[in-house]
């Protein structure tokens, strides 16, 4: 077989294939670019809340939410991801770990990982916090994995609002909700129900407000029954 043989082959089928890899390659970034700008912005309730009447939390990549007033939070395509997150006025529970990754300087065997992960027990923090403002995470940034892991041990920080005066400390989670997870009541956008128990006609009326038509119609007719 000549060279011009070879040459031809070549052409043929290398060249579809280094176009199909770029055209993967441009999708998947397109992608990840969509999937940026879309989780700028977290929702952690359900329902409608008009953009004055909301707080905005910065996380920064070290940082990941796990749960905002008893409502888990999804997991997205990198650990390192900083996110903000939209919250309700009034108090809130933020549940979150701190994780960092470390790469390794020596030698990787096979099937082993080229990175150290440090990452703390589940910390808790809790806030009011104002419509319009903006709250972020504050706390000391380690420069090595030594530095890491004695932060592990001892991870402490608070939370700043925006002319940076601190709001709240971090504490160790105990496992526990702050009640269940927040829903905005129709009518007024101030008024939010799930932060107290005892608040029943505030429950009521997220049900409500929750409730498909045909439950709507089903509870009116045992109601007036």
């Amino acid at each position: 077989m000549s060279i011009y043989h070879v040459l031809r082959v070549f052409k043929v089928t290398a060249f579809p294939v280094m176009v199909f890899r770029l055209f993967v390659f441009a999708l998947a970034a397109a992608m990840l670019a969509g999937c940026a700008s879309s989780l700028a912005r977290i929702q952690t309730w359900e329902g409608e809340v008009a953009e004055d009447s909301r707080a905005l939390l910065k996380a920064p990549g070290e940082i990941q939410v796990v749960r905002v007033n008893g409502l888990s939070m999804s997991n997205f395509l990198m650990d390192d991801l900083a996110l903000n997150y939209d919250l309700l006025p009034g108090e809130n529970q933020i549940v979150f770990n701190y994780k960092t990754i470390w790469a390794k300087t020596g030698v990787v065997r096979n099937g082993e990982s080229k990175v150290h992960v440090v990452e703390t027990e589940p910390h808790a923090v809790s806030f009011v916090a104002q419509a319009g403002e903006t709250y972020s995470f504050e706390f000391d940034r380690p420069e090595s994995r030594r530095e890491a892991e004695a932060l592990r041990k001892n991870f402490s920080g608070t939370i700043v609002n925006g002319t940076g005066e601190e709001v709240a400390s971090f504490e160790l989670w105990d496992g526990k909700a702050l009640g269940r997870a927040r829903t905005p009541v129709s009518g007024d956008k101030h008024e939010m129900t799930g932060a107290t128990d005892g608040d029943t006609l505030g429950q009521l009326k997220a049900l409500w407000q929750d409730a498909s038509e045909e439950e709507k119609r089903t509870f009116l007719r045992w109601a007036f029954e």
